[in-house]
């Protein structure tokens, strides 16, 4: 994308207030007023704000916690289910709130919205004369729908929080600033909509890309919203409030950044390794390396950046886009909404040894039976378009992608040193294989594939990562199903045509060429063909589902039930017989 489009974008990121405590306090509202703890192993992983007020934290230990406020309440949080299935309820809801079908998720409680085609429409709706009593179009089909706001002023909080009186803005930047208060209202109404309907708060932040958005819904929580507007100093630099905004977060903070290409500039910057908290857990650096550190070190720039952070598995020009990011430029799109998800995994990890081969067999069971159980959450549909026999309709499931590929990933702890330190870890090492067909089949308990899937496929695996003799300590285990297959479907995002549904629902779908009794084709033969083009659609839909299937083989590949063929004594096509005739008819008016 071009850097001038992208000045044009206005994207909205969500994040979900407290989400795993919002979950639990959604399912039980007594627990919304006392203070309130998720719990995963040892670790309070994350608090409700009641919590904070009275001094818990994020990855503080438990035996802490209850010590320094002993009435909190504290919820087991290791089943995520109660957790994916909120996240992605939320998910549906704010993608089907836009138009742009570019809706991209991060994590449970993240997303990033593209509302920029909503924003073009509506700004063409204004009445420049009066700005002060607009009204946001929500569906273009139904100019009723929206509501009323003030496009005169921008909602809630922005960046920089008051221009300077004596800045002049550029016409482009007064163009911009339009967009981004019709943003803000528009985040003001889906945050409204979001806690009304669903009963979630969120903290939302409106710029030009994911990356500004992502950060400015980090600056005013919780239950709030921030603009990043101009103006933008001096005139033609459009980053100059941008950097402004970035100079104080630190390196690890900004999106895009991970923790190796992080700990590289920031031991650069520093002169040697940067100093960590103490903890069970990984917990943040001791000392901040900024964003204007690493800007304003001499010499710092693309061409250093990728001397600083070459090395294996980095890819080409790392220092180009690192420096773009440090400048709040990201030119990356919102995804679109997929069909299905590209992965599906499963994970935990282990403050304490698996001693045994038995305990680790054990967890490898656990993990599969969670991987196909979300399997089945994620990737089976509703088959209800009349899978019986006769009248009788059946309900059925049926799988709309199976994933190709198996994958398991561990990560071994490092050993200790001679002080009795730990280095982090932060290497996985995985294992690929093909998955197990079995798992796809619905007679069968979760629990029952779960086995087998652990004893055929895992096991034989994690052998080949660790010897079963060797030491060794694990911190991690994932088991992920990816490289998805669709299975065709009727939607325009699916990659093929389900032949076996489209001839179950053959009735429905040929009612407009019902060919009919021969006395009333006399007087109305165009009840029996509504035009020569309907009749040309037929034939090349027979024509092309059965061009390459023979006549002896089944038309219903899913059941398995023989459609009656012959063959087209003009064309030689091989024609179901109920649409034999209306197919004759069709030579009859082509003659």
């Amino acid at each position: 994308m071009h850097r001038a489009c992208s000045l044009q974008r206005v994207i909205i990121h969500f994040d979900y207030d407290c989400f795993y405590a919002s979950v639990v306090e959604n399912e039980n509202p007594a627990l919304k007023s006392v203070p309130l703890a998720i719990q995963q192993k040892q670790i309070v992983v994350t608090c409700n704000y009641e919590a904070r007020r009275r001094g818990l934290r994020k990855l503080q230990l438990i035996t802490e916690a209850r010590k320094v406020c002993p009435e909190a309440v504290i919820v087991l949080g290791e089943d995520l289910t109660r957790f994916r299935d909120a996240s992605k309820d939320l998910y549906n809801f704010l993608q089907q709130s836009i138009w742009s079908g570019r809706a991209e998720r991060l994590g449970f409680d993240e997303v990033w919205l593209d509302c920029t085609d909503m924003i073009d429409y509506n700004i063409g709706l204004l009445n420049l004369n009066d700005l002060s009593h607009s009204f946001f179009c929500m569906n273009k089909d139904d100019p009723t729908i929206g509501f009323a706001y003030d496009a005169s002023n921008v909602y809630g909080p922005t960046y920089p929080s008051s221009p300077c009186p004596t800045t002049v803005l550029s016409e482009q930047d007064e163009e911009l600033r339009l967009r981004f208060v019709l943003g803000s209202h528009l985040a003001r109404h889906l945050r409204h909509e979001l806690e009304s309907q669903k009963g979630y708060t969120s903290t939302v932040g409106i710029a030009m890309n994911k990356l500004l958005a992502k950060l400015a819904g980090n600056v005013n929580k919780p239950k709030n919203q921030t603009t990043i507007l101009p103006p933008r100093e001096p005139l033609g630099d459009p980053e100059r409030t941008v950097i402004r905004f970035l100079d104080d977060h630190d390196i690890g903070k900004i999106p895009g950044i991970g923790f190796k290409l992080a700990q590289k500039i920031r031991a650069h910057v520093l002169g040697r390794e940067a100093a960590f908290s103490e903890g069970p857990t990984y917990a943040g650096t001791k000392e901040l390396v900024t964003v204007f550190d690493v800007r304003s070190y001499p010499g710092m720039g693309p061409k250093r950046l990728d001397e600083i952070l070459a090395g294996p598995g980095s890819f080409k020009g790392i220092g180009g886009k690192i420096w773009d990011l440090l400048n709040g430029m990201d030119d990356a799109e919102v995804a679109k909404v997929r069909r299905v998800p590209s992965q599906i995994s499963q994970e935990d990890s282990y403050m304490k040894y698996l001693h045994t081969f038995e305990e680790v067999k054990k967890q490898l069971h656990i993990l599969g039976e969670r991987l196909i159980r979300r399997m089945h959450m994620d990737l089976l549909e509703d088959d209800d378009d009349g899978g019986g026999i006769g009248d009788c309709e059946t309900l059925r499931r049926r799988w709309i992608a199976h994933p190709r590929t198996l994958r398991l990933s561990t990560r071994p702890r490092p050993l200790s040193g001679p002080d009795g330190g730990r280095a982090r870890a932060s290497q996985r090492i995985s294992r690929s294989a093909p998955m197990p067909n079995f798992v796809f089949n619905l007679n069968e308990t979760p629990s029952t594939l779960a086995l087998r899937l652990a004893d055929e496929a895992l096991v034989p695996m994690f052998r080949k990562l660790h010897h079963e003799q060797a030491s060794w300590n694990l911190s991690l285990i994932n088991v992920a199903a990816t490289n998805m297959a669709e299975t065709a479907a009727e939607t325009k995002e699916s990659k093929g045509r389900d032949i076996g549904r489209m001839f179950r629902r053959q009735d429905e779908i040929l009612k407009d060429f019902r060919v009919t009794a021969p006395s009333e084709e006399v007087n109305d033969t165009r009840s029996a063909i509504p035009d020569r083009s309907a009749a040309q659609s037929l034939d090349a839909m027979m024509a092309e589902s059965t061009s390459d299937i023979p006549v002896e083989d089944d038309w219903d590949s899913e059941d398995g039930k023989s459609q009656q063929l012959e063959r087209c004594e003009i064309c030689e096509n091989a024609i179901p017989a109920f649409a034999l005739a209306a197919h004759r008819r069709y030579h009859d008016l082509s003659n």
